[in-house]
């Protein structure tokens, strides 16, 4: 991120606030293996149509999905497959940072014991 300009950044935290929000990470989750209709995310997720169909195009806007209209579906694919690279990564270190975690608790626990 060094040097870069201010209207970057402006994007690069626009594109991170789309990740911010758990239902987006969850419908993510399920396109990871290949594109779904909205209809199926909404029954795999267990939200409205509409809930889903508004989170999807948030994503849709910032380029996170690729959206496609066949007959009367719409089907959204995954735009960039480097974005569960992100997602595994930042899940990878909050891993890290809960097992640090346990570990100096199991080590309080002993001692106190």
């Amino acid at each position: 991120m060094k040097d870069l300009p201010e209207q970057a950044l402006q994007e690069i935290a626009a594109y991170f606030q789309v990740l911010s929000e758990p239902t987006r990470l969850q419908i993510l989750n399920l396109l990871r293996e290949h594109e779904k209709s909205v209809g199926e995310l909404a029954q795999l997720t267990g939200f409205s149509l509409a809930n889903v169909s508004r989170h999807l195009a948030h994503m849709a806007q910032h380029s996170i999905v690729v959206r496609e209209s066949r007959g009367t579906s719409v089907y959204y694919r995954i735009a960039d497959e480097s974005i569960y690279g992100l997602c595994d990564l930042v899940c990878g270190s909050i891993a890290k940072r809960y097992e640090k975690m346990a570990a100096e608790r199991a080590a309080f626990t002993a001692t106190v014991s």
